[in-house]
């Protein structure tokens, strides 16, 4: 079971071997890197690509790690009871399984993402240790040891806004997505506009690096935000002139509210442009 890349999803050689590597060493794979770069549609190439049925957790700054385990409604228990339910007397009518329970317990090998691991607090990955180790965990209300009839293929994501514990970093493969090359982002966007006209998308490329070469921005435009801007200039037909000016000189280009994503990287482009216009 190996993964070589898909038609949606332009994996970089060093990626795929990161992958393979993570499937055979049969640990979590995590992947860092800036927003926008494809960490989440990884996982979800790569389940389609190897037929895994792909499970997801989205971390939020709330989430607890008992949550992916699973939960006990005892609220819904307590009601049933007062209104005289049958279903009170199996407890497994209120256990509610989260996604590691669902993953461990699939009858074919499944692709499990937790993304943006990040987001939640400090002590989220050190409470999923034993279970990404292992592989099982203990069902207090059930009394029943969950173990996982196939070992899942783990994503984790993680946009760096917080360190990952040491020992949890152990346990894992680790790959950087680099920000693709110019090389390698003209065939991202082959993938999503195949049509588009070779002129327009290398001054449009060359306008975007160097949006993104500004020194100071706050948020630099990301692939995704290329996609969207692309997007735009296709759905509105600007003219390939509206991209460049006559002599090259930096300009604001249309729509550039789909690069730039706060005030002040609009106000610091703004000044650069006024600065290079006096220059002239």
């Amino acid at each position: 079971m190996k993964f070589q890349g898909s038609q949606n999803y332009v994996a970089t050689q060093d990626l795929m071997l990161a992958v393979n590597a993570a499937i055979t060493l049969q640990r979590p794979l995590l992947v860092k890197g800036e927003p926008g770069t494809g960490k989440t549609m990884l996982a979800e190439e790569v389940a389609q690509a190897l037929d895994m049925p792909l499970l997801q957790w989205h971390i939020k700054s709330t989430t607890k790690a008992q949550q992916g385990l699973y939960e006990y409604d005892a609220v819904s228990r307590l009601r049933d009871s007062q209104l005289g339910d049958e279903r009170v007397k199996d407890i497994h009518n209120y256990i509610v399984k989260g996604v590691l329970w669902q993953a461990f317990t699939a009858d074919r090998p499944v692709a499990l993402l937790i993304d943006e691991i990040d987001k939640a607090d400090i002590e989220f990955p050190n409470d999923l240790l034993r279970e990404l180790d292992r592989m099982e965990f203990y069902c207090y209300e059930t009394r029943e040891m969950v173990r996982a009839k196939h070992r899942p293929l783990v994503f984790i994501t993680s946009n760096n806004e917080k360190e990952l514990p040491d020992a949890f970093l152990r346990r894992c493969f680790f790959h950087y997505i680099k920000f693709p090359e110019p090389e390698t982002m003209k065939k991202i966007v082959d993938v999503h506009f195949p049509t588009l006209k070779g002129d327009l998308l290398t001054v449009a490329m060359k306008t975007f690096y160097d949006v993104r070469g500004l020194p100071g921005l706050k948020k630099k435009p990301s692939t995704s935000e290329l996609i969207d801007w692309l997007k735009l200039l296709v759905a509105e037909e600007i003219p390939l002139e509206a991209l460049q000016t006559a002599d090259n000189k930096v300009a604001v280009p249309p729509l550039v509210g789909a690069l730039l994503k706060n005030e002040q990287d609009v106000s610091l482009f703004e000044k650069l442009v006024f600065m290079n216009q006096r220059n002239r």
